[in-house]
C-alpha cells in the first residue's frame, strides 16, 4: 500500500491506495486548491491532506506539469512559478520520505492501464483527462510515454484544451451536444497522429459518457475511464511503488 496525491486546478486529492486491486484504503480527502497556486501553498496543501489521513510512509505526486526527473517543467492551471522547480527534492524535504512526482494525465493512464478501461489493450493506447484543462497520457505495448500534452497542441486556431476542456460545460454553459462534437474533432486529429488500438476517456465528465459518445466517430474504440476522480491519487501511487517515471 502507499499514498497517491492528485494536484489539481480546482483540488488536491489524496488516499492510501491498495496496490492489489487498485482500490482506496480509506476515503479521499479533497481540499481546494490555493489561488494562487504557488509551489510552497500547493506544499502545504499537500502536507495537510497527508497529516490529516495520518500517513507517515512514502508517496507519488501527479501535478498539472511536464516533469523530468521530478523538476517541472511547464505549469497548467497552476502558477507559473513551478516552471524550472525541483518539486521532488522540495517535498522530501519537507515531508521527510520517499517521494515521487509525475505529470497529472500520466498518473491517471497508469492506472487506467493497470487497473481500469485500459487492461487488455496493446499496442498503442491514448488516454485523454477532460477537467480543468485536457491531459493525455500515451501507451506503446505497455510501456508509458510521458509527458504527451496533446492538451497544449494546436487545434482548430487554438490549443485543444481552450475549446474541449470539461469545465466549458461545467462552469461556462456550453452544451454537452456542442462540447461532444467538439471532443469528436479532437479525437479524429489524435487518431490520425497515432492511431491508437482505443482512446480513453477521463475526467469527471465521463461520468456522463452516455451522453456525448453517441457524437464520437473516431474510428477506434472509444471507452470512459473506470476509475473516474480516482484514477491521478491510484496512479500517482503506483509510480511511487515501481519507480516508473
Amino acid at each position: 500500500m502507499l499514498f497517491g496525491v492528485d494536484v489539481g486546478g480546482s483540488g488536491i486529492k489524496g488516499a492510501p491506495v491498495d496496490l492489489e486491486d487498485g482500490e482506496l484504503t480509506r476515503k479521499r480527502l479533497r481540499i481546494p486548491t490555493p489561488h494562487p497556486a504557488t509551489p510552497d501553498a500547493v506544499y502545504d496543501t499537500i502536507a495537510r491532506v497527508i497529516d490529516e489521513q495520518e500517513w507517515d510512509g512514502d508517496i507519488g505526486v501527479a501535478i498539472p506539469a511536464v516533469v523530468v526527473r521530478g523538476v517541472a517543467r511547464t505549469a497548467a492551471n497552476i502558477d507559473a512559478s513551478w516552471i524550472g522547480t525541483n518539486v521532488r527534492r522540495d517535498l522530501e524535504r519537507l515531508l521527510d520520505r520517499t517521494v515521487t512526482v509525475l505529470n497529472d494525465a500520466d498518473a491517471a493512464a497508469l492506472a487506467e492501464m493497470r487497473y481500469g478501461a485500459g487492461r487488455g489493450f496493446d499496442g498503442v493506447v491514448v488516454m485523454l483527462t477532460f477537467g480543468t484543462g485536457v491531459g493525455s497520457g500515451l501507451f506503446v505495448d505497455g510501456i508509458l510515454v510521458p509527458n504527451v500534452e496533446l492538451g497544449h497542441m494546436e487545434f482548430e486556431g487554438q490549443i485543444a484544451e481552450a475549446t474541449t476542456a470539461a469545465r466549458l460545460v461545467e462552469d461556462d454553459g456550453l452544451s454537452i451536444d456542442e462540447w461532444g462534437a467538439r471532443v469528436d474533432r479532437l479525437l479524429e486529429r489524435v487518431h490520425r497522429m497515432f492511431s491508437p488500438q482505443v482512446i480513453i476517456v477521463g475526467g469527471g465528465i465521463c461520468k456522463r459518457f452516455g451522453d456525448f459518445s453517441k457524437y464520437l466517430s473516431v474510428d477506434c474504440d472509444v471507452v470512459p475511464a473506470a476509475l473516474r476522480n480516482d484514477a491521478g491519487i491510484v496512479g500517482a501511487a503506483v509510480a511511487a511503488a515501481t519507480a516508473a517515471i
